[in-house]
């Protein structure tokens, strides 16, 4: 089963974060975001650079600077946010080795399959839908407490 790193559960807490003020424009600090998300000052600086440098958020400097998504949420996939982060990975050539068993091609064939499956989900959802997926369970756990 494939698991989501740190790297990729602190990103996109943040930039669900920060998605949640993109209407209103307003910029967060990095300290804002890494006190709510309980996420390492260093560590979130590092990931938003990253991001910055995929055109995923903008920065800007001074007392009201820090960072606001670059587009819409529902314009980011996370497809987009995890190639970003983890990079992608070249396919291996579809033709089978001479020193491969048939065993291996198999086990290979069925991965890449579920590797594409997987790709196809994440381009399929954005931020935006997390944000809206967010915003639901926010709603039924409050009605839950009523």
């Amino acid at each position: 089963m494939m698991e989501l790193s740190s790297k990729v559960k602190y990103a996109l807490l943040a930039l669900l974060k920060i998605a949640s003020h993109y209407e209103q424009g307003d910029f967060l600090q990095i300290d804002q975001i890494a006190a709510d998300r309980q996420i390492p000052d260093r560590y979130l600086a590092q990931l938003l650079m990253m991001l910055r440098r995929c055109g995923i958020v903008r920065s800007q400097r001074g007392a009201k600077g820090g960072y606001l998504l670059a587009r819409e949420p529902r314009q980011i996939s996370l497809m987009e946010i995890l190639a970003c982060l983890e990079g992608i990975k070249n396919p291996e050539p579809e033709g089978q080795a001479a020193s491969q068993t048939m065993e291996d091609f198999v086990i290979q064939q069925v991965w890449r399959e579920a590797t594409m499956a997987a790709e196809a989900v994440f381009q399929r959802y954005t931020l935006q839908d997390l944000c809206e997926k967010r915003d639901e369970g926010q709603q039924l756990n409050t009605m839950y407490h009523i």
